[in-house]
């Protein structure tokens, strides 16, 4: 070998060495960017769960009641009307005060009546209405304890933080303290957060008329969305012609896009409420601005769906004899569905998240009663998520997280049914 060889090929191999050494470093910094983004996801992610795990369970203080109809203000022969319309508050105090019967002074015994919920009012009620001969009875109730209190008997609140800085002061967790030494406290999981609507107390808050407003909002979106998109889609790619203005309609797709979604919103709030005078805060009207903003991307995975079938099946079915119609809505279609499916479910997903859109038609209106229909006055998850997130109360941060909690649990079973159709249909 030549002396000009040798040094070619110690050349060669020096290169050889770089680019491997470039690969591994690539290789090394692509496995650190995975890691990376499954750290900050791990951090979301437990953030989110240990600050929203607290509020599926709720506490209660064991209470004895006595049903004095006198301090209630009814008589046993009282009838359904009278019977609701008791002071069961001023009952539920009452009882307080003779489970605590040391407490004298007014302030103390404000703070003394806060460590039950607004709620167990309610509670007392419900057992009169249900049952009236518990009239001049005494009965120990379980009765649902305020979100402070709770908080402290969760273990969230400690006498260690300054009693100027908390709002359960130190008087409460004694009694607190000596209602668990006496076995007065018990924790149960909190239906209420399924099965109520929102409320201006933490722990009678729930996501149930959220839940519905997202349904019917999300019906109205599906409905809207998904056959108009898939047809333009259709006619785009295999009908109409390639010329100026087809040209035009696709740029314009793209560009909606990528249209900030608050702009959708301010869309609906001009044309559906101010124009067409459409219900405010109705789901009818958040599904149309819904629609609206998931159409582009309906449109654009459809169409990616249908360039994605091969040629030959096209020319086979042209070849015996099959319509263009029939061509794509027998042979073409029924191939691009997969896609089609998984980029409609996306779209969906992305509809369930949004919420500026809504902010601008109304939809962040305090919502307590569940919604029956399309017209009536709603809310949805991630707007109740936003209301809660502005709340001063510390029971709504643990209800916030508990909200995104679920809110995240709909997206992974949205995108895993996207993934579940795709499989299916492909082996089809």
């Amino acid at each position: 070998m030549s002396k000009r060889s040798f040094k070619n090929t110690e050349l060669i191999q020096a290169s050889l060495k770089k680019r491997y050494a470039r690969e591994k470093r690539f290789q090394w910094y692509g496995r650190l960017a995975v890691m990376l983004g499954f750290v900050f996801l791990f951090i979301l992610l437990f953030d989110i769960v240990s600050k929203g795990t607290p509020a599926f369970t709720q506490k209660y203080l064991l209470v004895p009641v006595h049903f004095d109809a006198d301090r209630i203000g009814v008589t046993p022969e009282s009838d359904a009307k009278q019977l609701r319309a008791g002071d069961y508050a001023g009952l539920a105090k009452a009882s307080m005060r003779d489970l605590f019967p040391d407490v004298t002074g007014r302030k103390d015994k404000r703070q003394l009546y806060r460590l039950l919920s607004l709620g167990a009012e309610y509670q007392l009620q419900d057992m009169v209405m249900t049952d009236p001969s518990l009239l001049g009875q005494t009965k120990d109730v379980w009765l649902l304890a305020h979100s402070e209190a709770a908080s402290y008997l969760k273990g969230q609140v400690t006498r260690d933080q300054p009693e100027d800085e908390r709002r359960v002061k130190n008087l409460q967790m004694d009694w607190l303290d000596r209602l668990d030494s006496e076995d007065r406290t018990q924790t149960r999981f909190n239906v209420l957060f399924f099965t109520e609507g929102d409320s201006r107390e933490p722990e009678l808050a729930g996501i149930r008329a959220a839940l519905h407003g997202s349904f019917f909002t999300l019906i109205v979106t599906f409905v809207l969305a998904f056959p108009i998109g898939v047809f333009a889609a259709v006619y785009l790619e295999e009908f109409a012609p390639k010329n100026r203005i087809t040209d035009l309609i696709e740029i314009n797709i793209n560009n909606l896009a990528a249209v900030p979604s608050i702009v959708f919103g301010l869309l609906g709030l001009a044309v559906f409420i101010n124009f067409f005078e459409l219900p405010r805060s109705a789901p009818l009207v958040g599904g149309i601005v819904l629609s609206l903003m998931t159409l582009p991307t309906i449109i654009i995975t459809s169409r990616a769906a249908i360039q994605a079938v091969s040629p030959s099946i096209r020319e086979a079915a042209m070849g015996v004899g099959a319509s263009k119609l029939q061509t794509v809505f027998h042979h073409v279609l029924p191939v691009a569905m997969p896609g089609i499916l998984t980029g409609s479910i996306i779209g969906m997903a992305q509809a369930l998240g949004e919420s500026a859109p809504l902010l601008m038609i109304g939809m962040v209106a305090f919502i307590m009663d569940v919604p029956g229909g399309v017209t009536d006055p709603a809310t949805v998850l991630p707007v109740q998520i936003f209301l809660w997130a502005d709340s001063p109360e510390r029971g709504f941060t643990e209800k916030t997280s508990a909200a995104i909690m679920v809110l995240m649990g709909f997206l992974i079973i949205m995108n895993a049914l996207a993934i579940y159709l795709r499989k299916r249909f492909e082996l089809k």
